[in-house]
């Protein structure tokens, strides 16, 4: 017996079988959200849900039928089971849909937030629905039509599956369009066309990002500050990482995360806020944007300055410190400092990165020595999933039991929200101390000194049995969406810009989003510019001039 035989196939009949196999195997999400959006199992639609597969395999077996020739099927096929198995897992294990701003994040993620996401699970599945299909594929001897009887054979193949697609379509209309326009998400569900038009979105947007950058806020100036309160400010503006509101005990969570913050008697917590995206490559662009959400777009927000811009416009020095994945463009044209990197001896690194009270090093000295008004980002590390337990020193795990591997489907949704808990439970230190770090530098050098803090998104913790972020904002959760917003004033500070407090604690329950953060800034710091809008700004109402 002659193991060695490959297996022989026929083209057309080649791409039907890859037509029915994307369709069943790679498809579990699409097909449990289809069935529960058109009334469930049942014999009264099991002829709509059939109808469905046959529609989606026959729209797959014309589009693959184009490319079905000699020296391109098999390359094609086999980057199409590799890319489509890995699809596969990311949807089915953490409940993700794919899109353009999902692939965005995948792309600008750095090497070691995605080796988290590395496990044995996702390898069997490649191995399994991406290597096996693959190798079967490369070994098959495929036998072509040729000629113009084969031409002829492929145009009647590829027009006769849309024409009984679109048959079926006409059938059906009556019960799909309800439940494709209801829930759209099905749209980023179906595999391989959902990445596939995600990455197609990626590389037009990139290619239409502008070589020139235009100009913002150039006419940005410092109003005089009436009274004698002159002294130098310096603000910190922290952007979190992967926070969610509903896990702040400031915002009525039952467990006890914020226990350091809740003693500053002069912090305003805001409790309804809304970010601006739910990944890091979408929501940290757009926050230092003046475009605000209906307006944003990835190709607007990096052909124009952003607010860092307008405040080194303003006469302000402007530092960028990272301990996570970059600024994502919006740092490009300030100082920037990237702290992620372990360096020996820092007591703040462990193994291949750094806890987020390495940004805090240095930072007296930076205020001392600043001869201008300052404004300085740290962007934390903060509760970047799925390795949460990593997060947080050992001194701040004290929620358990622990979700200790990234392979989130093996722990209880317990143990995971309390790993999620610890890393906020850091992050309240990890402010706390930016605060007396403020406090310290007001005192010894009589400067005027503020913090504001608003994570980037938020993160699903199995809620509708979805995980980490990165959801379509349309189709998005609360939990992905609301984010903590802090606000720190020292005294002097709402001396020097006349903000008056009790006002501002007053605003602390009103609905804000990130689009309130550009106006915000400027507005916290009395700065005059065509760009500002008054509207947006959370400051406006609580200000007066002397």
């Amino acid at each position: 017996m002659n193991l060695n035989i490959a297996p022989r196939i026929t083209a057309p009949l080649l791409i039907l079988g890859t037509s029915i196999f994307l369709v069943l195997a790679y498809n579990a999400s699409f097909w449990r959200t289809f069935i529960s959006a058109t009334g469930g199992v049942s014999l009264a639609h099991l002829p709509l849900h059939l109808a469905t597969f046959v529609l989606l395999v026959l729209l797959f077996n014309a589009c693959l039928n184009i490319i079905n020739f000699r020296f391109i099927v098999k390359p094609v096929l086999v980057v199409l089971f590799m890319a489509t198995s890995a699809t596969y897992y990311f949807m089915n294990q953490y409940g993700t849909a794919i899109d353009k701003s999902m692939i965005q994040n995948l792309l600008e993620t750095d090497i070691r937030e995605a080796a988290e996401l590395l496990n044995w699970k996702l390898l069997l599945t490649i191995t399994l629905l991406g290597i096996v299909p693959s190798l079967l594929v490369c070994r098959a001897k495929i036998a072509f039509y040729a000629g113009k009887r084969g031409l002829v054979l492929q145009v009647a193949n590829i027009s006769g599956s849309l024409l009984v697609a679109a048959l079926l379509l006409f059938l059906f209309f009556k019960s799909l369009a309800p439940a494709l326009r209801e829930h759209r998400e099905l749209r980023f569900l179906l595999a391989p066309t959902n990445y596939i038009q995600a990455i197609n979105g990626y590389i037009k947007q990139q290619r239409a990002q502008a070589l020139v950058i235009a100009p913002l806020g150039m006419d940005a100036t410092k109003r005089m500050a009436g009274g004698g309160n002159r002294q130098r400010s310096v603000t910190l503006i922290v952007v979190g990482e992967t926070a969610r509101a509903a896990n702040f005990s400031l915002n009525g969570y039952a467990r006890v995360t914020n226990p350091e913050l809740a003693t500053q008697p002069d912090l305003l917590n805001f409790s309804d806020v809304e970010s601006c995206g739910t990944a890091t490559a979408v929501s940290v662009p757009c926050v230092f944007s003046a475009l605000g959400r209906e307006n944003y777009s990835d190709d607007k927000a990096h052909s124009q300055q952003g607010l860092l811009d307008v405040l080194s416009h303003a006469g302000f020095k402007v530092l960028w410190r990272d301990n996570n994945s970059g600024c994502k463009g919006t740092c490009d044209r300030v100082e920037f400092e990237d702290l992620s990197k372990p360096e020996p001896g820092n007591r703040w690194c462990v193994d291949d990165e750094c806890f987020d009270e390495r940004l805090l090093d240095g930072l007296p000295e930076l205020i001392r020595n600043a001869r201008q008004d300052m404004v300085i980002v740290l962007h934390q590390k903060g509760s970047h999933g799925p390795a949460y337990w990593k997060r947080a020193p050992a001194a701040f795990q004290r929620f358990g039991p622990v979700c200790q591997t990234n392979q989130l489907e093996s722990c209880s949704r317990e143990s995971i929200v309390a790993a999620y808990d610890n890393s906020i439970l850091y992050t309240d230190h990890f402010l706390n101390q930016a605060i007396e770090l403020l406090k310290a530098s007001a005192e010894k050098e009589t400067i005027n000194t503020a913090m504001l803090y608003f994570s980037d998104h938020g993160e699903s913790l199995g809620e509708h049995n979805m995980y980490l972020h990165g959801a379509p904002y349309v189709i998005s959760p609360a939990e992905q969406r609301e984010v903590p917003l802090m606000l720190w004033l020292s005294e002097g500070f709402r001396s020097r810009f006349h903000i008056d407090q009790r006002c501002l604690a007053a605003r602390t329950g009103h609905a804000f989003s990130h689009d309130n953060v550009f106006h915000s800034v400027l507005g916290m710091h009395s700065i005059s510019t065509a760009v500002y809008n008054p509207g947006l700004d959370i400051f406006s109402p609580c200000t007066h001039e002397s």
